[in-house]
């Protein structure tokens, strides 16, 4: 995950597909009324994007 300050209030990231994914997936299962519970890989999935964003926040 890179982030980058375009303007004070915009910010440009870039993604792996797979962060993409875990992303997207999170976000249907919310949608979808976040009925049961997320499968083992996908909250794996979401830790390592939300592991990379704190990386990135902090280079930036």
């Amino acid at each position: 995950m890179k982030l980058e300050r375009v303007r004070p209030t915009a910010w440009r990231v870039t993604l792996h597909p797979l962060e993409l994914a875990a992303l997207i997936s999170a976000a249907r299962w919310a949608t979808d009324g976040a009925d049961g519970q997320l499968p083992p890989e996908a909250v794996d999935q979401l830790r390592s994007v939300l592991d990379g964003y704190d990386q990135a926040i902090t280079r930036s």
